[in-house]
């Protein structure tokens, strides 16, 4: 049995959905951190959600960690997760480590906008 296909459309069951999820490859799990834009942005970009990039200013939105602000430090596409400045847990130790915190959960304040073909890819619709 195949356990991937770019062909899949949707069920309903939800184990099917989280096998999909799991063993998509890397490109396509990248186009999974797709992040919501605040309502400045999305007036401003003429868009909804954008593809998440180190150096974006985010909020988290919901979970533990509502309300914090700060940058994306470093993204994991295998895991689905991001790491955020400022969002911190303490280990057993008592030594801080950055939380990882899912896309979905997290709102878009201003673009890291260094590279410019983010700059065409944003402003393009």
């Amino acid at each position: 049995m195949k356990s991937w296909s770019k062909n899949w459309k949707s069920s309903k069951r939800r184990s099917k959905q989280r096998k999909y999820h799991l063993n998509a490859p890397k490109h396509v799990k990248a186009k999974f951190l797709g992040t919501n834009l605040s309502k400045e942005l999305r007036k401003k970009y003429n868009r909804r959600n954008v593809k998440l990039r180190v150096g974006d200013k985010v909020k988290v939105t919901r979970g533990e960690f509502k309300l914090k602000v700060g940058k994306v430090k470093k993204i994991d596409i295998q895991k689905s997760k991001v790491e955020i400045d400022g969002v911190e847990r303490k280990n057993i130790r008592g030594t801080k480590y950055n939380a990882k915190i899912d896309p979905s959960k997290i709102m878009i304040l201003e673009l890291n906008l260094e590279d410019k073909k983010r700059i065409k890819g944003v402003s393009k619709k």
